[in-house]
């Protein structure tokens, strides 16, 4: 599957788990692209545990230990086995690095998909057993580290907005919840990379839930806040251009109409050649 780096998924994913454990926040610290070495080999996210001996409910985090490291797959990305040996390894590395006991550690990973392949693996090769604990959280049990695969299309809307919602086929009622719940807990300034991936992952969601009567002013609020604004009127200006150049309007009439910059307007020409 082709991996999409046009859209900035993995600072979503920092800011949208962060928004799933906000509740522990004073007793957990967030790494996001954790250096595990001097050359550039990363884990996803790092989580650590500032006070040791707290319990974490929620369902995503139950495994948790002192360290827990966790591999995010975009929504065009997925868990392979490679990937899975990998971050492994990489949970070995983090231990004798940090000369940390590996049972202090737990391994997460996390993707838009059903890891089947992946849990076909560990049955049959590593002999391990997968339960599915709750929608979407697969435990594997058998190995001295605790592990847990996560299909966050299939999380609990009600218990996992954030994780749930991170990826590219909402529907405008999902946009309209994740924006009044950012509105209604004040976080919108600390998730404008997750907004601002969603905006570009949903466009046509977005633009649906912006008609919709009702919410519509919740959501331009959270646009605007998420400084989301500016760049929508430039694409609804930039589809007035595109439009116009159809028609067979001058170049000059379309700067004036949409006030886009004249570099804009003539590569529109070039592709409509």
């Amino acid at each position: 599957m082709k991996r999409d780096n046009s859209i900035a998924w993995h600072t979503a994913f920092s800011e949208a788990i962060q928004m799933e454990l906000n509740e522990y926040k004073d007793s957990l610290e967030f790494h996001s692209e954790y250096p595990l070495t001097m050359e550039p080999l990363r884990i996803d996210c790092v989580i650590i545990k500032k006070v040791k001996d707290i319990v974490i409910k929620k369902n995503i985090a139950t495994i948790f230990r002192n360290i827990n490291l966790i591999e995010y797959k975009s929504p065009t990305d997925y868990v392979s086995i490679a990937d899975f040996y990998k971050v492994y390894a990489y949970a070995c590395l983090y231990a004798s690095i940090n000369n940390v006991p590996v049972t202090s550690l737990t391994l997460t990973f996390v993707e838009s998909h059903y890891p089947r392949k992946l849990i076909e693996h560990l049955i049959k090769v590593r002999g391990y057993t997968v339960e599915e604990k709750s929608p979407g959280i697969y435990t594997v049990i058998g190995d001295i580290l605790p592990i847990q695969l996560i299909d966050n299309r299939q999380l609990s809307a009600e218990e996992n907005l954030w994780l749930k919602n991170l990826n590219n086929c909402l529907d405008p009622l999902a946009v309209l919840q994740i924006s009044e719940e950012a509105d209604r807990q004040d976080k919108a300034a600390r998730i404008k990379a997750y907004m601002s991936v969603l905006a570009k992952a949903n466009y046509k969601a977005i633009e649906e839930a912006i008609k919709m009567s009702s919410p519509a002013k919740s959501l331009d609020e959270v646009l605007e806040r998420t400084g989301l604004a500016a760049r929508w009127e430039e694409r609804k200006a930039f589809d007035i251009a595109k439009n116009m150049v159809n028609l067979g309007y001058s170049a000059e009439a379309v700067i004036t109409a949409t006030q886009l910059e004249s570099e804009k307007v003539k590569a529109l020409y070039e592709e409509a050649k």
